[in-house]
């Protein structure tokens, strides 16, 4: 059997960033910036107040205290968005809010609680030194600077100093847009009743799941009968419209395992056996005119979503262009052991918990493939050595957090 570690070496090995796109900057969120971004403009553009208060020159109320006050004729106001040029007359003062620009002539800004909030004139009690509660223009960001750098992942913040600095449009890797079908005539979707000898559709919609906290457009491609005329024409049609794809079943060595013939016509798959617990059967390749990426994932509904998180979600983060394509697995103590068969990695539903002292583990349920309850129940992924097989109260393991998020 191939390694995990080969098998996803494999997967990942021709795959690469999506071509970069120009969007909006109200759809760049979840992108990789695939180009630098350079302000054009200096941040603050302007000299202005941190504070509602009023505009002096900090030599002129240098002797201020509650006992005796500083008082100053207020000549006007300055509210935020006035755009003329403003000078502070000697020995007077000029009422400005936050973010209104500082006249020429002023220094420093008293703010409003030192003061009696006075409109015609003002008593100020306290002194400030010179620059107090003033922002200076460039102070952030210089024109000609690079604010962002390809590569990387964009978040709330990054878009808000895009359009600080006036950016309405970024250049990104875009989402990969995936499609999800899952195949056989005993599906049934959810919510439309059963017959004798049929099941519902967990795996469309459990993927589809995984695929968008991975932060990729994902949707449903319907689910294949078995028959080849009909994965054929439904894979086909897939492919042509999504960047990466994800069958499950149909890829053993069954009768009516139709995909695996399908395809092995269809396009440039490799079907093998991974030494893994559990998700042995898995499938790579690529099919359509554009070589659309395609992962055939095995039927059970724990295998599928286990060998989503093992070999899809790191192919997902190449493709939208994510450096971090080795998630973290920190190790915890294990308080409850379990056996774990030999010359395979297991990786093993638990239920993570984090103390004072550490991160503890503990099996969730049963190992088998088609206990979907017991991975519901589950926070982690313990990853097993292929060389353990028994794994004891105190043993310490690296783990992966399930679910937790690009």
């Amino acid at each position: 059997m191939r390694s995990v570690d080969e098998h996803l070496k494999l997967c990942l090995k021709n795959l690469g960033p999506l071509p970069a796109v120009e969007v909006p900057l109200s759809e760049a969120a979840g992108c990789v910036l695939a180009q630098d971004v350079v302000s054009g403009i200096d941040m603050p553009r302007f000299d202005n107040s941190s504070m509602d208060g009023y505009a002096v020159r900090a030599a002129e109320v240098a002797s201020a205290t509650a006992g005796s006050p500083v008082n100053l004729p207020v000549l006007g106001d300055i509210p935020a968005g006035r755009g003329d040029a403003l000078e502070l007359a000697p020995g007077t003062t000029l009422r400005i809010m936050t973010g209104a620009p500082v006249p020429a002539g002023a220094d420093s800004v008293v703010q409003v609680e030192w003061t009696d909030g006075g409109v015609s004139q003002v008593r100020i009690d306290r002194p400030v030194p010179p620059g107090k509660n003033i922002r200076r223009s460039g102070e952030d960001v210089r024109e000609g600077e690079t604010v962002l750098t390809a590569g990387t992942w964009l978040t709330a913040r990054h878009i808000t100093l895009a359009a600080s600095v006036g950016i309405d449009r970024l250049t990104v890797h875009p989402r990969p847009r995936v499609v999800v079908l899952p195949s056989g005539s005993e599906l049934v979707p959810p919510g439309k009743p059963l017959q004798p000898g049929q099941i519902h559709d967990s795996n469309g919609y459990g993927l589809i799941a995984a695929a968008q906290a991975a932060g990729t457009h994902a949707r449903h491609g319907g689910i294949m009968p078995d028959t080849p005329e009909a994965v054929g024409s439904m894979l086909e049609a897939a492919a042509a419209d999504a960047d990466l794809l994800i069958t499950t079943g149909g890829v053993s060595a069954g009768a009516y395992d139709t995909v695996k013939a399908v395809l092995r016509e269809l396009g440039t798959m490799e079907f093998v056996q991974v030494a893994m617990q559990p998700g042995k059967p898995q499938g790579f390749g690529t099919i359509g005119p554009r070589n659309t990426p395609l992962f055939t994932l095995p039927g059970n509904p724990v295998s599928a979503l286990l060998s989503f998180e093992v070999f899809v979600a790191p192919a997902l983060r190449r493709l939208a262009g994510r450096p971090d394509l080795d998630r973290s697995t920190p190790t915890a103590t294990v308080v409850e052991g379990w056996r774990s068969p030999p010359a395979r990695r297991q990786f093993a539903r638990c239920l993570l918990t984090v103390t004072a002292a550490g991160p503890t583990v503990r099996p969730v349920g049963g190992q088998g493939s088609h206990l979907v309850a017991d991975l519901a129940g589950a926070n982690c992924l313990v990853i097993v050595p292929e060389d353990v097989t028994q794994v004891s109260e105190g043993d310490e393991l690296p783990y992966i957090v399930l679910e937790s998020g690009p």
